[in-house]
């Protein structure tokens, strides 16, 4: 079996956790791991999982390697990278066709959307080996969870009751997310179930089916595959990134149009396994263990008679007085209050960031890089200051006015950037066009680069670039202070 893992989407309704740029499969939940990181335990604890493939956008690939390489082994790790997002039907697809390719279409997949949570491992490891059972009869499997309440967020399975096979159903129908009163009779009459958006089959099934129901699909992805690159890493890690210009006419479909609700080869397995899909604070809410006071506590509080309330904050102590049914979300730049009841509504908030281009739509107060992470402590229109953590064996350039390459920092009119490093953990190199320095803990260098000089070189014609050759993480404070040109002088 090789799980498809699927990551993808800013996940809006989990603002201000879930950005843009730090979407929410890396949400770290109250046991330190990511919602990322518990979906890639729970595919490789199966049985006879050896290798895993996700599916997720360039962008974000190498937060996704740092993600698992905290948590894996020996686990071969396959990517396909999206340039951008194009629903669950095309990923899927890639999928498919890559396993066939590079394995066989003989294999059993197992479809994980990254940002589930599952907490019953026993439950879920019996539904996978049920499914598997009646994949080898060559049908598609969803998984539907049984029903707790008239959910209206989630899309519904019609079990077919009267043809059975193993310890599934054959699919009557598939429907999309309810009113409450409909939602109410679904659950009454016995037949209904949650769709979970996870799916089992073998490969050579899916691909007929797609290739049956959704042809031009199956086409315009086979043929961005073919045009599409191929890297190795670790020897035995692939890597295919999609084709910008062909993936850009493969359409915008879900799974679920595109091949679930045509196919009549879809199965059902009813499953009881502690599944949320932690699509809105509300369902981290009722996902995740309570106190005494029924509140879900994440980080550090001090609550008195406070009750039915999620408290999640990040690095600072939040107090509660008298209060119930709320959500509170601290981060260092921004929080969340709302009503624990209409926590959807959270996407209208993040939405509208969007259209203000207010930064804490699409970056942390910390932005990672393929090298480290930059966490911007201060900031106008003058100076930036930074703490600056360069990765083991990573290196950059410095660049000219954007506040370590973030893209956070002040750019418009700056004629010219003066940067002050100070090394407080490791040993930072820096390298210009004529020398080689090494600065150690509490070693200072200050740099100015001239804007208006090509490639981000200083006054004397130099690129300068940060490196760190050894083995544990540098940690460095960074004054970036931008002069701006007014008449003939320079004013700071």
């Amino acid at each position: 079996m090789i799980p498809i893992i699927i990551s993808g989407g800013a996940g809006s309704r989990l603002w201000p956790l879930s950005r843009q740029s730090d979407p929410k499969p890396f949400i770290k939940l109250a046991d330190g791991l990511s919602l990322l990181q518990n979906t890639f335990l729970r595919a490789t604890q199966l049985d006879n999982v050896d290798k895993v493939l996700t599916v997720t956008n360039e962008k974000i690939f190498f937060r996704m390697q740092d993600e698992y390489q905290q948590i894996n082994a020996n686990i071969v790790c396959d990517f396909i990278l999206e340039p951008f997002g194009r629903n669950t039907a095309p990923a899927v697809l890639a999928a498919c066709m890559m396993t066939a390719r590079r394995y066989s279409a003989d294999e059993i997949i197992l479809i994980l959307p990254a940002d589930h949570l599952i907490t019953d491992f026993v439950a879920f490891n019996a539904a996978v080996q049920q499914a598997t059972k009646i994949a080898d009869d060559g049908y598609l499997v969803t998984f539907g969870i049984t029903p707790e309440y008239p959910e209206i967020g989630y899309g519904y399975i019609e079990a077919d009751n009267q043809h059975r096979i193993h310890d599934g159903y054959l699919v009557k129908r598939f429907v999309e997310k309810p009113k409450l009163a409909v939602a109410k009779e679904y659950i009454a009459s016995g037949n209904y179930l949650w769709n979970s958006g996870m799916f089992l089959g073998r490969v050579a099934t899916f691909l007929q089916e797609f290739e049956l129901h959704s042809p031009k699909l199956y086409n315009d992805v086979k043929y961005c595959l073919d045009s599409s690159s191929i890297d190795t890493y670790k020897q035995l890690n692939q890597i295919v990134h999609l084709d910008n210009a062909t993936f850009e006419s493969v359409e915008n479909i879900s799974i679920d149009y595109a091949l679930f609700e045509k196919s009549n080869k879809t199965a059902v397995i009813p499953c009881a396994i502690n599944w949320s899909d932690i699509g809105s604070w509300l369902s981290i809410a009722e996902a995740l263990p309570k106190d005494e006071n029924k509140n879900v506590v994440v980080g550090e509080t001090i609550l008195h008679n406070t009750s039915d309330c999620l408290i999640y904050s990040t690095n600072r102590i939040v107090a509660t007085v008298d209060v119930k049914d709320l959500i509170i979300v601290d981060t260092p730049d921004a929080v969340l209050v709302a009503d624990k009841h209409n926590s959807q509504n959270v996407k209208h908030i993040f939405e509208r960031l969007k259209l203000m281009e207010h930064h804490t739509s699409e970056f942390h107060q910390t932005v990672h890089h393929v090298w480290g992470e930059v966490t911007i402590l201060d900031s106008n229109i003058v100076y930036t200051i930074s703490k600056v953590v360069i990765k083991p064996k990573g290196s950059f350039e410095l660049q000219h006015g954007m506040g370590m390459g973030t893209g956070t920092g002040v750019d418009v009119g700056v004629q010219e950037s003066h940067y002050y490093l100070t090394v407080v953990e490791g040993e930072l190199i820096v390298i210009n066009d004529t020398k080689r320095e090494i600065l150690s803990v509490m070693q200072s260098l200050s740099i100015t680069l001239d804007g208006s000089l090509a490639g981000n070189r200083n006054s004397n014609g130099m690129n300068y670039r940060l490196e760190n050759v050894t083995s544990a993480n540098v940690v460095f404070i960074e004054i970036q202070y931008n002069y701006v040109s007014k008449g003939k002088g320079k004013v700071l």
